[in-house]
């Protein structure tokens, strides 16, 4: 009964301060559902949290089950799943089933009929294993171009493209997607440095002046030592960019635009080793919208850099 009073509390909570929530991440009712409670999810707690587990788990059965069997599945009521039902843009449990059904039998349509949530056994054929990798990947990408909002891309693009100075942030993973952006900057005239140490980090978030433009990368959006590099950046006037998988984290919340990418974890590769390849993506549009308001210099830049490590490609083949 305690536990019971304590979730309608949150859960009056979550309804009443739902449509902000949902605006500011950048979602509405027509978005797909289950990016909508995947992108909540750290934002529940208690049973409105075990709820949104259980739907994630099994999304198909989700929308089979009557809201009795959710609610036991989940160890809930269905007082709470009606509650989560609202946390989420829904006037009911019917709503709520039709959008999964329709999200899960499109998945199906396109071909996506592994089952992405099902745990990678150590005699699975490698074939399977391949499906689920590609299955998982191609819905994170999907749920990534739902999440992100092409005008936050232009405005960080329209940002670095002008900027003098580019100071990329992240740590272990994040840091491996950061180099790889800085790389690509780098080779169309970008004057940008990637920083994965948060002692060098912090220095160079010191040297940056309005203007310039701080990009912290976290998938979770809690990485201290991001937060950290990316306010120091702020506060002295740079523009900062959050490419992180939760609008409602602190990277996002202090950044002055927000890049959302979604993830489907596997066996072996969680939540932040199964954002990178979402994370590159985006990263990718951002360097050629970028390389479209910088044409000239930027393909000049890239001739001339080609050209230079183009003696080294024709001794290589040469050996051969």
């Amino acid at each position: 009964m305690v536990e019971q009073k304590a979730d309608t509390i949150a859960g009056t909570a979550v309804v009443d301060a739902e449509p902000d929530r949902r605006a500011a991440a950048g979602l509405s009712p027509a978005d797909s559902v289950l990016v909508r409670v995947r992108a909540r999810l750290t934002e529940f707690t208690g049973a409105l949290q075990r709820v949104a587990e259980q739907v994630l788990s099994d999304p198909a059965a989700a929308a089979r089950a009557t809201i009795v069997e959710l609610a036991e599945r989940s160890g809930t009521s269905p007082a709470t799943v009606t509650r989560f039902c609202r946390a989420m843009g829904f006037e009911g449990y019917a709503d709520l089933r039709l959008g999964i059904a329709a999200e899960t039998g499109r998945a199906h349509t396109a071909g996506w009929s592994v089952d992405i949530g099902r745990e990678i056994q150590p005699t699975d054929p490698l074939e399977r294993v391949l499906g689920q990798i590609i299955a998982a990947d191609t819905q994170a990408m999907h749920d990534t171009a739902t999440l992100l909002d092409l005008g936050e891309v232009e405005r960080a693009a329209e940002a670095i493209a002008g900027a003098t100075r580019v100071n990329i942030f992240g740590a272990s993973g994040s840091a491996l997607v950061g180099e790889e952006m800085q790389f690509s900057l780098h080779r169309i005239g970008v004057a940008a440095w990637a920083w994965n140490d948060v002692h060098e980090g912090l220095a160079g978030a010191a040297l940056l002046r309005a203007g310039d433009v701080a990009l912290g990368i976290s998938h979770t959006g809690q990485t201290r030592e991001t937060i950290e590099t990316l306010a120091e950046a702020g506060s002295h006037g740079a523009v900062t960019v959050a490419l992180t998988g939760f609008a409602r984290s602190p990277l996002a919340e202090l950044a002055d635009i927000v890049l959302l990418t979604a993830s489907q974890a596997t066996t072996f590769r969680p939540d932040g080793l199964s954002a990178r390849h979402p994370q590159l993506v985006v990263l990718d549009l951002l360097y050629i919208a970028v390389a479209q308001r910088t044409y000239d210099r930027a393909h000049a830049a890239f001739q001339r850099t080609a050209q230079a490590v183009g003696g080294h490609k024709a001794a290589k083949e040469a050996r051969q």
